[in-house]
């Protein structure tokens, strides 16, 4: 029953975390496009969200979720070649993290040298190790490195695709 409960816990912490990382560039870009058109009263408004954001559901849930996926860990017992692959992942998803932190960061100062069209490529990157993490920890040790590769290939050639066919949309308008 324990194992249970705290899966369903890490589940519900990773699900908040990830809907924070996604919503959270979009605020960047948003702000970013305000801060080029001096739109002030917007970029104060777009601030004021990026922050509560952040600091009210990003970073608690990452935290949240690292609570629980560690105390699984625990839970399972051992550090099997499919944990260790989610463990690495997870390590790449928290420096993620604290990228998009320094982001927010420069963002709120006005110092950010990311343009909206890089930041919407940099969005994207969330949907990858969102796709790798659940195809880890579903298939476990039956995963095997070519449905990997195969799995995150297609998934960003559709991210790649849908980025350019919304470059085009933009240019015509």
């Amino acid at each position: 029953m324990t194992y249970s409960i705290v899966k369903a816990l890490h589940i519900i912490g990773f699900t908040c975390w990830f809907a924070g990382l996604f919503y959270v560039v979009r605020l960047f870009i948003y702000n970013t496009e305000a801060q080029e058109e001096g739109a002030e009263r917007l970029v104060e408004q777009l601030s004021l969200m990026q922050r509560r954001l952040w600091r009210g559901i990003t970073t608690p849930a990452m935290v949240f979720t690292l609570i629980f996926g560690l105390w699984l860990v625990h839970l399972y017992g051992s550090l099997s070649g499919w944990v260790t692959i989610k463990l690495s992942l997870i390590a790449l998803l928290v420096a993620y993290h604290h990228l998009l932190g320094r982001i927010h960061q420069q963002v709120l100062d006005r110092k950010s040298q990311w343009t909206s069209k890089s930041l919407r490529m940099l969005n994207e990157v969330a949907t990858l190790f969102l796709v790798a993490i659940v195809f880890v920890a579903v298939l476990k040790d039956g995963l095997t490195l070519s449905i990997m590769a195969t799995v995150l290939g297609v998934f960003a050639v559709i991210l790649v695709g849908g980025f350019v066919i919304y470059q085009r949309v933009q240019n015509r308008s």
